[in-house]
């Protein structure tokens, strides 16, 4: 039987052609002449001779190969862009060729016959998309998205070095290249301040990788997963949740929403990355640059930002209608429970809209908008800008505040639908007591951060360059292990309760305690599990480390070669899908030196109420960050809406959180206190050795 995790090394070096060996085995492709591409046949072969591979992978020649002219259609060189409705289209197209392969052996054929024809970028996520969806497949190891293609989530300076290291270092004794801090910006920019969140790798990475298993394009069966377009807005909400968070711990304001779209914009943002593909720069965004119409024909993209204008109206008036009008002219309720996921799918806009010509594509077509800021009509043949990539984009603080627009459009909705009454926030009989945060060293109920340094493998993403890993270091925001300790009285019979944990800033920007209509939406969920409570006190301890929302710093920054899976096990479809996760390292915010502030919120809910029907199935079950990813191959894991219980606006009668509280319920204040140390490597890449260009270990 063939080992299905030889398709895995056509992720490897994505630019290098086929027939070269791949990985650190030197893997080779019994490649049919055929299967070469124009330039190459004549030297089929001079390329036996010369690039000779260790262990071959046969390739089974098709006889027939599909109709590959739509993903053709954008050329190898050029920049790939999801939010781009024509590279969509020739994704979808791509995914849905490759999906209908009748057996393994046919898909990676294919895929080999693919790989050198087809625009990189589109064939790592298409291919992507297939692994993770297919039967077949979908016990395989996905490689990091930063291993494959590191000049989407790095200083640029990194690549020079890197290259020097690996053509004159041996492998096994090259250094790693130290990421520099500060290489987009300075502190003159005051939004640089949270430059460790936007440009966080593994923040980067879960926004990649989400948009990978739920795309908005592609076949209707992997694009029309269980309460998608609620989750469309659940995960960003949270983001944006988190991303205020930070900022109120570096003494910023909130962010502010993108509301008036003919003012100049007055951040600027210059990436220091690197297009490869195009062997260009990222093109950077001006400060008090000015939104006007898209006339890209080559790209073909083209709308005015009236368009998003009107598209913005009549959302809001189906909001306040009560209803959208689908494409067949029927009245479609927007309910108390399917509403959000109408609108989610409306909004975004994905092949599930009900009506895209009517209410169009807003949130994609901003992206295009602001991606494109800087060359509207392609006068200055300009690359779009990071906002028109889903693996770049959180990098822009433009990002948060178009986020936030579009997440006031779901909270107008939120706040057409009834609030949630005492009834459905109670647990007969059920009292949480208290709730306490413990960390070996740390006084209770006080959480600390300070840096931490992580090695991430370049190798497999620079093509043409001696074999052998060479390592970036770049330093993230890291906090203590934590545990929580939960103390609840069941005075009823023995039952089942789904614990809700969530964390949200105590005192504004003035320093005035929140209102609770504000600070709701700043709750960040930190965990989701169920419990047994048996009749009596209860005492529940659960680590953070086993959060619902966070996979662990092992997965976000995973070896392609090192630690995986079996293939064809649980274990390995888990890992697969559980890619999609926040960060673990990012669980908490930054706080402050002097402690940030906070409230600690646990409510234990009725778990018979908040059961799914036939929630698992026959599906193999993810653990981590089921609360932002949902669960592989089935429902998502909770009835309750998401964000549940502050989703939507208070009952009459309550201004503070504290008035919110029922029974089952608790709130504890807690501190974030961060130290401005940083901590070397766990598992240091080389054996301990300094990084090269490593200068000092604080940062400011």
């Amino acid at each position: 039987m063939a080992d299905k995790n030889n398709i895995l090394y056509l992720f490897d070096r994505p630019t290098e052609p086929i027939f070269i060996g791949k990985g650190d085995d030197n893997v080779s492709f019994d490649v049919p002449t055929e299967y070469l591409i124009d330039r190459y046949k004549p030297l089929a072969s001079d390329i036996q001779t010369r690039f000779p591979g260790g262990k071959t992978v046969p390739i089974t020649k098709l006889n027939n190969i599909p109709d590959l002219s739509i993903p053709l259609g954008l050329s190898r060189d050029a920049p790939f862009s999801l939010f781009n409705p024509s590279h969509s289209k020739m994704a979808a197209k791509l995914i849905d060729i490759l999906m209908n392969t009748k057996s393994y052996d046919e898909l990676l054929s294919l895929s080999v016959y693919c790989r050198d024809r087809i625009n990189p970028y589109m064939f790592t996520y298409a291919l992507s998309v297939v692994i993770i969806h297919r039967p077949d497949t979908r016990n395989l190891r996905l490689p990091s998205h930063s291993e494959m293609f590191p000049s989407l989530y790095m200083d640029s300076s990194v690549f020079s070095r890197a290259r020097e290291e690996s053509a004159v270092v041996q492998a096994g004794s090259r250094t790693p290249i130290e990421i520099p801090h500060d290489y987009s910006a300075n502190n003159l920019d005051a939004e640089h301040r949270i430059s460790y969140f936007r440009e966080d790798i593994g923040i980067n990475l879960h926004h990649w990788h989400w948009h990978l298993v739920y795309p908005f394009d592609g076949p209707l069966n992997i694009v029309n997963k269980d309460r998608r377009g609620e989750l469309f807005f659940y995960m960003h909400q949270q983001i944006l949740a988190r991303y205020n968070m930070e900022r109120l711990s570096n003494n910023m304001n909130r962010v502010v929403r993108l509301t008036n779209w003919n003012e100049p914009i007055a951040e600027g943002y210059f990436p220091k990355l690197d297009n490869i593909l195009a062997n260009r720069v990222w093109p950077p965004r001006p400060v008090n640059a000015v939104l006007t119409n898209i006339s890209r024909e080559v790209e073909q993209i083209t709308f005015d930002i009236e368009d998003l204008v009107r598209w913005r109206d009549r959302i809001f008036n189906a909001i306040h209608s009560g209803f959208i009008i689908n494409t067949a002219g029927q009245q479609v309720r927007l309910t108390e429970n399917e509403g959000i996921n109408i609108l989610g799918n409306l909004i975004e806009a994905s092949i599930l809209s009900q009506n895209p010509n009517l209410y169009g594509s807003l949130h994609n077509n901003g992206h295009n908008a602001i991606a494109y800021i800087h060359d509207p009509d392609n006068r200055f043949l300009e690359n779009y800008g990071v906002m028109g990539d889903s693996a770049t984009a959180m990098r822009d603080p433009i990002f948060y505040r178009w986020h936030a627009y579009i997440d006031d459009i779901f909270q107008e909705f939120k706040s057409t639908i009834p609030s949630y009454s005492v009834q459905n926030l109670g647990f007969d009989s059920v009292n949480v007591q208290s709730v306490e945060v413990t960390a070996t060293g740390l006084p209770r109920n006080e959480f600390a951060t300070f840096w931490q340094q992580s090695d991430t493998d370049l190798s497999r993403g620079l093509d043409f360059l001696p074999r052998g890993s060479i390592f970036a270091r770049f330093t993230h925001l890291q906090h203590a292990p934590f545990s929580y300790k939960i103390v609840v009285d069941n005075n009823g019979n023995q039952r089942v309760g789904t614990v809700r944990i969530f964390l949200a800033p105590k005192f504004d920007e003035r320093g005035l305690p929140f209102l609770f209509r504000e600070q709701r939406k700043l709750f960040v969920e930190l965990d989701k599990f169920s419990t047994s409570l048996k009749r009596g006190r209860n005492e529940i301890v659960r680590r953070s480390t086993d959060s619902s929302v966070t996979i662990p710093h092992e997965v976000t920054y995973r070896n392609q070669g090192s630690n995986r899976p079996a293939a064809n096990t649980d274990a390995a479809a888990t890992f697969n899908f559980c890619g999609c996760g926040w960060p673990q390292n990012m669980l908490i915010a930054k706080g402050s030196v002097d402690g940030f502030q906070c409230q600690l919120f646990v409510m234990v809910s009725n778990g018979e109420n908040d059961q799914v029907p036939n929630a698992q199935g026959d599906a193999q079950v993810c653990d981590d960050a089921s609360s932002y990813c949902g669960v592989l191959n089935s429902r998502y894991p909770d009835a309750r809406s998401m964000g549940y219980p502050f989703d939507r606006t208070p009952r009459d009668g309550v201004v503070t959180l504290q008035q919110f509280l029922t029974p089952n319920m608790v709130t504890q204040d807690v501190r974030i206190r961060f130290t401005n140390r940083t901590v070397a490597p766990l598992q240091s890449a080389t054996a301990s050795r300094p990084a090269a260009g490593a200068s000092g270990n604080m940062r400011n």
